[in-house]
Parts: C-alpha cells; sequence; structure tokens
C-alpha cells in the first residue's frame, strides 16, 4: 500500500469539492433538460398513491385519493395543456389537444385512473422521443465543442492568449502538439501531421507542410505550427458546417410536409368522428352515457397520429447525423429523400474521378540508364520550374528519395520543354525536357523506334516528356549527333486509387447508369474511363454543354451530378441532387452543392447512396406501421364491439398501443444513427 503525502491529500480534497459541484450542477441540468421526465415520475407516483391507496386497499380517505389525482393530471398534463393553449391560441387543434381532452373526459365519467395513465404514458413518451431525438441533434452540436475557445497569438516576440472571436484576419496563431486548431488558416511555419476527422471524416491524419490550409477543430500531432488566420470564427469551415446541418434538421422532406399539411384536417376529423361516435353510441345505440363517453375518449386516443407525425422526423435527423459523422453533409431532408430514387450518376473528371493534381505515371529509361537516372536528370533540371508538371517529376524524385543537383542556369524553350545546364570538372552538361515536339524534332536523330515509345505514349492520353543529355567540353559544344536520349517521362491526372471500387459499389447498390462528363480531350477522357468502369464518355465539353447533358439524363429527377463544386457549379445546379467532391474548407462547394463530400473520398458515395435508401425505406416502415396501428386500434376500437357482444376496448390498452407505436417508430429511425461507411 502506498502513503499519499499530505500536500497531495489535501489537493485532492480541493480538487474534489468543484468536481461534487459539477457533479450536482450536472444532474441538476439533466432534470432541468429532460423535465418531461421527471414530470412523468410524478404523475406515476402520484397515480400509484391514489389507486393502491383509494381502489385497492382503501387506506386512502376521498380527499387524499382527489389529492393524488389533482396531483398526477397537473403533472402529466402540463405539457399537454400547455401546448394545446399554444395551439389554440393559433387557431390549430393538434395531437396534445386530443390526449389532454381524452384524459381529461376519462376523469369526468369517474376513469380518473384511467385519464391519469393516460397522460403518464403520453409524457413518457414525450420525454423518451425528445431524450431519443436529442442523442441526434447532440451528435451534431457537439462540433462546436470541437473549436477552442481561446487562441495563442504571436504579436512581435510575445505570444497571448485571446478569445477567438477577436482574432483578425493574418493573426500567427501558435498551435502545440496535441491542440485543437482554433481557426482557419495557412501553415507559415512548422511541419505536422493533423486528425481532420472532425471535419472531412478522414481516418489517418494528413501531413501538412508551409503552405497547406487547415482547418478550425482539427487536432495537432507532434509538431509545432504557425497558422496564419485566414477566416474568421464565424466563416470557418466547422461553423458553417454546424449551420448547413442545423439548417438541414429544418427542411422537411417532400414526405414530411405531406404529413404536417395533412396533421390538422386529420385531427379535426378525429375530434368530429369522436363526437359523432359518442352522439350515435349513446343516442341511436342506446349506451349509457358514461359508457359512449368512455367508447369516445378511446377513440380520440387510438385514432391519435403521434407516430405517424414523428416517424419521418426521426428517421431524417438519425440520417443526417450519421452522414455529418463520416463527412457527408445533406444540405436538407429533402436531398436525403431524392437521393433515394437515384438511377442516374454523372461525373466530372478533373478533380473528381482524378485529383486534379498531375502525377509520374511512366518512367522509361534507354540504353545504360535506369529510371533512378530518368527521375534524377529531370527531376533536377525542374527544380528551378514552377511547372505544375515539373512539380510532379519532383515529388515523385523524392518519394524515390533521390540525391538532386541545383542547376547552374536554366532557360526555357517556348513551346518544347525546358534546358537546364550543370557546371561538371571539365565542361557541362545540359539536360533538356520536352514534349512530343523535342522528341519529333529532325536536329535530334532520333531513331523510329525512339519516336514510337513517346506516341505509344501518348495514345494512353498521357502528357509525354523526353529526357535527353548532351555534354560539353570546355567551351566547346559537340555536334549535332551528341544528343543522348535518356529516356521518357509520363505525367497524367491519375485516377483516385479508390474510384474504380466505389463505380462498382455504386453498380452494385443500383446505380443504373454511369456517365462521364469532361471538357478534356477524347483520348484522356476514354483513358480514364476505361480506368475506372465508366462506359458513357461525353468528352470536349464546355461548361454549357455539361448542363444540356445533365438535363437530359436528369428525366425524372433521378440524375445526380458529381463534380468538384467550382467549375462543375451550373451541372451541379441542374440536376436533381448536386455532390460536391472535396469541399474540405471549399466554401463555393458548401454553397452550390445539395450534398458535400468533405474528404474528397470517391469511396463514401457509395455510402451516401445506402444512407438514403435506408432512409427512405425506414420513413416506409414507419409510416405503413403507425398508419396499420392506428387502423387496427380504431377497429378494435369502433368495430368490434359491434361484432362480438360485451366487447369493449379497454382505454389503458389503446393508450399502451398509441404510445408503443410511437416509441417503436422512433427507435426504428435512430438505427440510423450507427450506419457507417464500408
Amino acid at each position: 500500500m502506498t502513503t499519499q503525502p499530505v500536500a497531495s491529500a489535501a489537493e485532492s480534497m480541493l480538487a474534489a469539492a468543484p468536481a461534487a459541484g459539477r457533479a450536482q450542477r450536472s444532474s441538476l441540468e439533466f432534470w432541468t433538460t429532460n423535465y418531461e421526465l421527471l414530470l412523468a415520475i410524478i404523475c406515476l407516483v402520484a397515480l400509484l398513491i391514489g389507486w393502491l391507496g383509494g381502489s385497492v386497499f382503501g387506506v386512502l380517505p376521498p380527499w387524499g385519493v382527489w389529492l393524488a389525482a389533482l396531483v398526477a393530471f397537473a403533472a402529466g398534463g402540463y405539457v399537454g395543456v400547455r401546448e394545446t393553449i399554444g395551439g389554440l391560441r393559433h387557431g390549430k387543434f393538434d395531437i396534445d389537444f386530443l390526449m389532454t381532452a381524452a384524459a381529461f373526459g376519462a376523469a369526468a365519467i369517474g376513469q380518473w385512473e384511467e385519464g391519469a395513465l393516460l397522460l403518464f404514458l403520453f409524457t413518457l413518451s414525450g420525454a423518451l422521443e425528445t431524450f431519443a431525438l436529442d442523442r441526434t441533434r447532440h451528435a451534431i452540436e457537439a462540433l462546436s465543442d470541437l473549436r477552442p475557445s481561446v487562441a495563442r497569438v504571436r504579436r512581435g516576440d510575445i505570444e497571448i492568449e485571446m478569445p477567438v472571436e477577436e482574432l483578425v484576419l493574418g493573426d500567427a496563431v501558435v498551435v502545440r502538439p496535441g491542440e485543437r486548431l482554433p481557426m482557419d488558416g495557412m501553415v507559415t511555419h512548422g511541419r505536422s501531421t493533423i486528425d481532420q476527422s472532425p471535419i472531412t471524416g478522414e481516418s489517418i491524419p494528413v501531413q501538412k507542410d508551409v503552405g497547406d490550409p487547415v482547418f478550425a477543430g482539427t487536432i495537432n500531432g507532434a509538431g509545432a505550427l504557425v497558422v496564419e488566420v485566414t477566416k474568421l470564427a464565424g466563416d470557418s469551415t466547422l461553423s458553417k458546417i454546424i449551420k448547413l446541418v442545423a439548417d438541414a434538421q429544418q427542411d422537411a422532406t417532400p414526405t414530411q410536409r405531406f404529413i404536417d399539411r395533412f396533421s390538422q384536417p386529420y385531427t379535426l376529423a378525429v375530434i368530429g368522428s369522436t363526437v359523432l361516435v359518442f352522439i350515435i353510441g349513446w343516442l341511436l345505440f342506446q349506451l349509457e352515457m358514461n359508457d359512449a363517453l368512455y367508447l369516445a375518449m378511446t377513440l380520440l386516443v387510438v385514432a391519435s397520429p403521434c407516430a405517424l407525425v414523428i416517424s419521418t422526423p426521426a428517421s431524417v435527423l438519425s440520417a443526417i447525423a450519421a452522414a455529418a459523422r463520416h463527412g457527408v453533409l445533406f444540405k436538407g431532408g429533402a436531398y436525403l429523400e431524392k437521393i433515394a430514387q437515384v438511377r442516374v450518376m454523372a461525373f466530372d473528371k478533373t478533380g473528381t474521378l482524378t485529383p486534379g493534381k498531375p502525377v509520374v505515371t511512366d518512367v522509361r529509361p534507354f540504353i545504360d540508364y535506369t529510371e533512378e537516372d530518368v527521375l534524377r536528370f529531370a527531376a533536377s533540371a525542374e527544380l528551378a520550374s514552377e511547372h505544375h508538371v515539373g512539380r510532379a517529376i519532383i515529388e515523385e524524385a523524392r518519394a524515390r528519395n533521390l540525391e538532386l543537383e541545383q542547376p547552374s542556369d536554366f532557360y526555357s524553350i517556348a513551346g518544347h520543354g525546358i534546358q537546364a545546364c550543370f557546371k561538371r570538372p571539365a565542361g557541362s552538361e545540359t539536360i533538356y525536357i520536352g514534349n512530343d515536339k523535342l522528341f519529333l524534332d529532325a536536329k535530334m536523330d532520333f531513331s523510329q523506334a525512339i519516336r514510337m515509345f513517346g506516341v505509344a505514349l501518348q495514345k494512353q492520353g498521357k502528357t509525354v516528356m523526353l529526357v535527353v543529355r548532351r555534354s560539353t567540353m570546355g567551351d566547346t559544344l559537340g555536334d549535332d549527333r551528341d544528343w543522348e536520349v535518356v529516356g521518357y517521362i509520363a505525367v497524367a491526372d491519375a485516377v483516385r486509387p479508390e474510384a474504380k471500387q466505389a463505380i462498382a459499389d455504386l453498380r452494385a447498390a443500383g446505380i443504373e447508369k454511369i456517365v462521364m462528363l469532361t471538357g478534356d480531350n477524347h483520348a484522356v477522357a476514354h483513358a480514364i474511363a476505361a480506368e475506372v468502369g465508366i462506359t458513357d464518355v461525353y468528352s470536349d465539353l464546355l461548361p454549357e454543354q455539361k448542363v444540356e447533358i445533365v438535363r437530359e439524363l436528369s428525366v425524372g429527377d433521378q440524375s445526380v451530378m458529381v463534380g468538384d463544386g467550382v467549375n462543375d457549379a451550373p451541372a451541379l445546379a441542374t440536376a436533381s441532387v448536386g455532390i460536391a467532391m472535396g469541399a474540405g474548407g471549399t466554401d463555393v462547394a458548401l454553397e452550390t452543392a445539395d450534398v458535400v463530400l468533405m474528404s474528397s473520398d470517391l469511396s463514401k458515395l457509395p455510402f451516401t447512396i445506402t444512407l438514403g435508401r435506408k432512409a427512405a425505406r425506414i420513413v416506409r416502415q414507419n409510416v405503413i406501421f403507425s398508419v396499420s396501428v392506428i387502423a387496427t386500434l380504431v377497429t378494435l376500437t369502433i368495430v368490434a364491439p359491434l361484432v362480438v357482444e360485451g366487447f369493449r376496448m379497454p382505454l389503458p390498452l389503446g393508450v399502451v398501443g398509441h404510445e408503443g407505436s410511437t416509441l417503436i417508430v422512433v427507435l426504428n429511425g435512430l438505427r440510423l444513427l450507427a450506419m457507417k461507411p464500408k
């Protein structure tokens, strides 16, 4: 056994006091938030006291039973009466009115226990619905806790802490290892890996160097960074995500809008039917007034559309939350329902099927040279170049850990390529890197076989460059026969590694037609399409031509356009659902598309389609189930007594069936929270 030092023990005691206070506050906050649950408990306790003490054991005096009944009705009916009054002020009769009227109607005919039971189950059901749906909302609202409230800012030679709301554009924020980033910005000093999963859903940390963008709410790795603020607190990607999802939760689906329009006249119809049943039962069927009123109150309960009204929101909110957790943002529940109907998908090429960043695809050395020789010569020559093709060659060389040499002189050969000079002990060496105009140049007496290599690579839709070496002795340049071919390098905007599997998964998910739309040339377009498994290709397109094709594909509102959210904005807006790739902070993508894939990951597309279809399936299940329960209970209440002599639908059974069906559809919808990409 170890002995705790006195000072340490005292510190622990001091720390325990605030902890106990926090626990008390947390408990108080729980009951304040879930006050309906507290009211349901009070209602149940009062109901049991009055029922057991009065009807069962007879130990309570009449005034005690009435007091228990009063407490039960006050606690159980508080929410219903409040909502009913609010609805009546706006001229609306809603479900709360139906439940309240049924409960007080039961009490009026001497069945206060059954009325209190109805209020208890109705209040408990509301509390459980609130608790369940809050789980969905909290899954998104928790995003707001990801961003620190203060930032460490470097001002001159000192560092100060200040609220993130007071940061201005251009501030230098210091982020230490393991800390969350407080703002969107650009790395100006340092190098680290950053966990971007809260924003993009990427499971693997991303390497960040000087010049790379970073996002508020992400987690810094082992390196220290200095980040220049590029967006204010309210404009950060995280803030926009929270707003998007909040707006999406308010945007009802077509099914929900239909149910909302239907609920008011349905409620009035239920009230009218209840009055009619009471009058017919009392006057036509000669029922006792209490029995007729009991029958009417039972009908009022079982015909209430609680389960039907909650069936769609429970499913839609859960699906939107599940999607957002994995880096897929729906800008409204309507798009969740639309995407379930999709049968045609159109893909942009650059930035969507490909990352829009060229990479080295082929290195073909010639006699006496290796791939490493070709890359070393080419990358060294390109060190002074800012061209994106040159950057791709340099990145490939560095990935292979090749040692590069800075050129002494660098020239651009207009329309052909570049040349770079390197000093040597006995003279100099010049490296030429060029396109087909260079390797088809008559001055360079290359064999037909060498030229055929370049042409063959070009036919594959790649940018082909010939690497040529020429040495000089002193100031004397060799003659035209001194050109020495080192090899070919081919560069292309390579297909995303997950693209082929994503296309196959989309077909397996039920997408019947997949097309590619691109402004690139025929050869490149068909090469990329063949690699990913797309057979329908439209190439050499202008933006307006993309719009026309998407419009043709959108017959029946069953098409989706997937683009990068910038140059594809018109086509995204034309499609029944526009999906923007690679948002990761791209404002245009967030504003233009209906659905945003935050991580540039095509494998999220099958998940998005599957989620939409499962959500639509669960909504149908809930609607059919809730309507079936209402129909069954109404039949048992009205028709069964006419067929079976002496049968009367017990009000408690109707209450259990009504509230039970409501809880079932909520729990069925919450299953969508567990959905995740494969």
